[in-house]
């Protein structure tokens, strides 16, 4: 049975189960999402591991998270009052769940409750100006003031100068690392006092993880996700700010630019936003105004979060023919998926299952929109 129901808790074990199988190599949100459709539940997830990966071509044992390590991470949040939250439990965040492949688990520190209010996500430039930590403020506390939470990365910057002034009506703060492990370091108190003072901090990652430089992009989907509409607030032309952006606008979100000097080199992210038709915000009320219809709009409840792309009920299941011939399609470039189902003439199902065993095999790249790729690393 599948256990991705949405608004029931899960029990002690499977929640353990669920944290053994997303820390597991190779599994990623996709990829959970479609061993739990195959499977059924995360326990028959984890002992099929082994023969998936080896019908996937892996050269080498998948490494599987041991129970003793999970129950050292349960300790360690548990010491540090945090707890973990999984996909269609009633305190999962409301808008995360609705975004393309939310984190299964995430691991959450603070008031659940701020996650039910809607949402603006403020970003910008790490060495920010005088002038953009003003804007951030200005918007931030009048977001609040509004009924708004607001989200951002903790970073130096807008992300700091946003968070400190929507602290007291809620603020969320998603890291790209473990929760023991906030960052930057000078930005530990702020760290702590958003939980204690109606906001909460989130993250995927496992306890123990240090960021690095690539988990940051995958912090700022989360980011993008949890909110309706995202503000760059001064931006490079090459910054994660602009990253996030982009992630929003892929999932629907509105995306708003501040505009700023063409002499100055922040603004040039933003000022490139503007070109391509992101949203101008030179005041509070023009966040407002854009976000408020779809604050009012009810969010789609579906029966099954963590529904997959296609039913893995295959009858026969693909053999080594099928396999070879959906292999010699694939190759570096993305393809999408249903132009890979037209052409190798497999069901679909038993596309998705060969695509599954070749990404435990770590043989398999997923891009944004579903598309997919043969790894050469």
């Amino acid at each position: 049975m599948n256990e991705a129901r949405k608004g029931i808790r899960l029990s002690d074990m499977q929640r353990l189960n669920w944290l053994r199988l997303i820390r597991s190599e190779n599994v990623g949100p996709a990829t959970f999402r479609d061993l739990i459709a195959h499977c059924g539940t995360a326990a028959d997830a984890i002992s099929m591991l082994p023969e998936l990966v080896r019908r996937g071509g892996g050269k080498r044992q998948i490494r599987v998270a041991s129970v003793e390590q999970v129950e050292r991470e349960l300790a360690l949040a548990a010491r540090m009052g945090a707890c973990f939250t999984c996909i269609g439990e009633p305190d999962y965040p409301l808008y995360l769940r609705q975004a393309d492949n939310p984190p299964p688990v995430v691991a959450i520190k603070g008031d659940p409750a701020v996650f039910r209010a809607p949402a603006v996500a403020i970003v910008g430039a790490r060495n920010a100006s005088m002038v953009g930590i003003k804007i951030a403020r200005t918007f931030a506390r009048e977001l609040g003031e509004a009924g708004f939470a607001v989200i951002s990365g903790l970073a130096r910057g807008i992300d700091t100068a946003a968070h400190h002034a929507s602290i007291e009506h809620g603020t969320v703060a998603v890291m790209a690392g473990g929760l023991d492990h906030p960052y930057p370091p000078e930005n530990i108190e702020l760290f702590n006092a958003i939980p204690a003072r109606n906001g909460a901090v989130i993250s995927e990652m496992p306890f123990g993880w240090e960021p690095r430089a690539r988990d940051f992009p995958r912090r700022n989907r989360i980011i993008a996700a949890l909110a309706l509409g995202l503000v760059v607030v001064e931006a490079a032309e090459r910054s994660g700010s602009l990253i996030s952006a982009r992630l929003a606008s892929e999932m629907g979100r509105l995306v708003f630019a501040v505009p700023g000097s063409p002499l100055d080199p922040r603004a040039k992210g933003a000022n490139q936003l503007l070109k391509n038709g992101a949203i101008v915000a030179t005041e509070t009320a023009d966040i407002i105004e854009a976000v408020t219809p779809l604050s009012e709009r009810p969010l789609v409840d579906q029966a099954e979060l963590l529904a997959p792309a296609a039913d893995f009920a295959v009858v026969p299941p693909p053999d080594e023919t099928d396999r070879d011939r959906l292999i010699t399609l694939l190759g570096p470039v993305a393809v999408d998926l249903d132009d890979l189902v037209r052409t190798s003439g497999l069901h679909p199902s038993a596309v998705m299952l060969i695509l599954l065993e070749l990404d435990l095999a770590g043989r398999l790249v997923r891009h944004s929109g579903g598309l997919v790729s043969l790894s050469y690393g």
